[in-house]
């Protein structure tokens, strides 16, 4: 049966994946937490100080400082899908975080050499350029932010995968963690950034901004040995199929036999026998796509078939849940322009506002300590009230569900945005009747800083869990880097405005000058660009709300053998596929294998609507026999299974 294994690949289990009682859980996800920690220290703070390094010591004006820096963010975040690929595919999550982490240091040295020297810094070449820099100082420039980009999104795509491959699904207590891990995930990220935003970004700004890369740069190479030495703890896995590629037979065999007809019946589309695939589960059929289904339609000699002929429903199924994702991406990319305008325009805001507190001078960049320290208080008390809480009442694991938790980001953004359009009428209005007195205090933007950092925690952290949730076996890593890529997208789109509203602004408006045109604020129209931003997100939110309602969740097989599909806005429904009422995992025990017994039993123990579960045997063919097994064989697999429960039990 070579051509069924390898229509359906599996993947090879390191020996620490057996040992779950050293290997896995929180003690090794403490390692991937002293990464996480130590590498968004420095990156958060040179995302949010990084603008005014472009626009003072580099000599970008605003608009092109904002677009330089949201174009490096957004390559980075694009990036992680290679990072994604490259460990579902050729080498495991933890040897991908090293070799990608070595990339981004040599050009974090690159950058910190540059910054460090001033004969490598272009001089100040007067207004009306947007841009300085050329020849040589150019290329090394744009080599150290490339460089940068392709390690740090290269880490991004698999570190978070890594993390929550320590926790087994398919037990009910660690599956329940998986939860908790993306939020101390967060949890790890802000109040370390918190650091960051203040320590690192007041030296970058004071003293130099090559030592705020140096700190960095020590930074990131000792979280980089913290993570080397938990590997003894790491539960790891080799990929040995490319998920790009089950993903484009599908599409081709279904295109090849779309003139074929459907089954009357899902269970006569071919499917491999469950013991051809013990360690990647099966995945039921559902409905949506059904043209995808012609992929999965049996030929006259489902032996002799290839993967280029013949697809399983797993693997159709597969194909359709990253096509449901699909609209939920699109739907999360404006908020994260959103984020790029607190990181580019509100940080230029920053700068020309009364920044004293008493006596210290608080750097503009250091502004996002408020949301950071929000977030940081915020989460634990999420995971500690709030989900128990939730819980009680929707009976779903989590509180709520990913979705209904990035639906509330959404909200909270669009709050955001139109808070920042009136801070900032009151900071221009200010500086108009009163241009000798002080300008109105930076803490005026913690208004739109703090609700958007409350926005973030709910949608990065539902983001992260419902696309590795939802993913196929094969394919965690490319799916929870989709949380990278709508970031990727919405740094790229707040380019794409920024130019497209100078362009058409400055044709229309009575000043023929665009909203976000030059050097000076106070001459500019932000609030309107904010405005903009505002009412766009609005109009998201509804669209938002119709992909989610739409969504169906990838359907799971309760003991019962039938199919449950949770319902992206009432988490309730999730919890039919579970025991209750302190009937153990009793159900689950029917589809073990135990004691070297074929893991066929899994389809003989699950029957559907009082039938057995021959039909779903029916189309599986295996060994080379007939796809038909007898009736008589089957019940007397039930009778053997029963009486296996029944001892254990005892």
């Amino acid at each position: 049966m070579g051509e069924e294994k390898g229509m359906n690949p599996t993947y090879k289990i390191l020996s620490p994946w057996t040992n779950r009682e050293t290997k896995g859980g929180f003690t090794a996800s403490y390692f991937i937490y002293g990464l996480v920690a130590l590498d968004n220290m420095g990156f958060i703070a040179i995302v949010v100080s990084m603008v005014l390094y472009f626009f003072l010591d580099l000599h970008f004006n605003i608009a092109n400082s904002a677009n330089t820096l949201t174009n490096l963010m957004g390559s980075t975040f694009l990036l992680a899908l290679l990072g994604g690929f490259i460990s579902d595919t050729y080498i495991n999550r933890f040897h991908t975080c090293l070799i990608f982490g070595a990339i981004e240091i040599v050009g974090l040295i690159l950058m910190t050499i540059q910054a460090r020297f001033t004969s490598l810094q272009p001089p100040a070449c007067g207004i009306g350029k947007p841009s300085c820099i050329e020849g040589g100082l150019a290329v090394m420039f744009y080599l150290s932010l490339c460089l940068f980009a392709l390690g740090s999104g290269g880490v991004r795509g698999a570190l978070p995968a890594l993390g929550a491959d320590q926790f087994d699904q398919k037990d009910p207590r660690e599956a329940k963690a998986l939860g908790t891990y993306f939020n101390l995930l967060l949890l790890a990220t802000t109040s370390s950034a918190c650091l960051g935003v203040t320590v690192i970004v007041w030296i970058s700004t004071n003293k130099g901004w090559w030592y705020g890369f140096l700190i960095f740069l020590i930074s990131l190479s000792v979280g980089f040995f913290v993570l080397a030495l938990g590997k003894p703890f790491y539960r790891l896995k080799f990929p040995e199929y490319s998920p790009l590629f089950r993903i484009t037979e599908v599409i081709v065999v279904a295109f090849k036999n779309r003139k074929l007809s459907l089954p009357e019946s899902p269970s006569e589309l071919y499917e491999i026998n469950e013991k051809e695939s013990v360690s990647e589960p099966k995945i039921l059929h559902t409905d949506q796509f059904s043209w995808l289904d012609k992929a999965a339609v049996p030929c006259s000699d489902p032996i002799q078939a290839t993967p280029w002929t013949l697809c399983t429903v797993t693997q159709v199924e597969e194909v359709k849940v990253l096509t449901r994702m699909l609209p939920i991406i699109a739907s999360t990319i404006l908020m994260n322009t959103c984020l790029a305008q607190l990181q580019t325009f509100s940080v230029q805001q920053g700068r020309v506002m009364n920044r004293f507190l008493r006596s210290f001078e608080v750097p503009a960049a250091s502004v996002p300590v408020i949301p950071l320290a929000f977030m940081s208080i915020l989460l634990p008390l999420y995971e500690l009230f709030f989900v128990p809480f939730a819980r009680k009442i929707t009976k779903h694991p989590s509180g709520i569900t990913q979705l209904q938790r990035v639906g509330v980001g959404l909200v909270l953004s669009a709050i955001s945005m139109a808070i920042a359009g009136i801070v900032e009428v009151k900071r221009k209005n200010h500086f108009i009747d009163h241009p000798t007195e002080k300008a109105i205090s930076l803490f005026w933007l913690s208004f739109q800083y703090g609700i958007f950092g409350i926005a973030d925690m709910f949608t990065l952290v539902g983001l992260l869990e419902f696309f590795y949730r939802e993913a196929p076996a094969g394919m965690r890593s490319l799916s929870t880097s989709f949380t990278w890529l709508s970031l990727s997208f919405g740094y790229f789109l707040s380019s794409v405005f920024v130019d497209v509203i100078n362009a058409v602004t400055k044709r229309v408006a009575p000043s023929k000058l665009g909203w976000l045109h030059g050097e000076d604020l106070n001459s500019n129209n932000l609030d309107l660009f904010y405005w903009f931003l505002a009412i766009l997100s609005v109009l998201n939110f509804f669209n938002y709300l119709y992909w989610a309602s739409w969504y169906t969740y990838k359907p799971q097989e309760d003991g019962g053998g039938e199919v449950k599909l949770g319902g992206p806005l009432s988490g309730a429904q999730d919890e039919l596929s579970k025991p209750t009422n302190g009937e153990s995992g009793a159900q689950d025990e029917l589809s073990k294998p135990t004691n070297g017994e074929s893991g066929a039993q899994d389809d003989v123990s699950k029957p559907t609507n009082g039938e057995s579960g021959a039909q779903d045997n029916v189309s599986k063919p295996t060994n080379g026999e007939s796809s038909i097994e007898p009736i008589e064989s089957v019940k007397a697999q039930e009778e053997q299974v029963g009486e296996t429960f029944t001892q254990k039990q005892e």
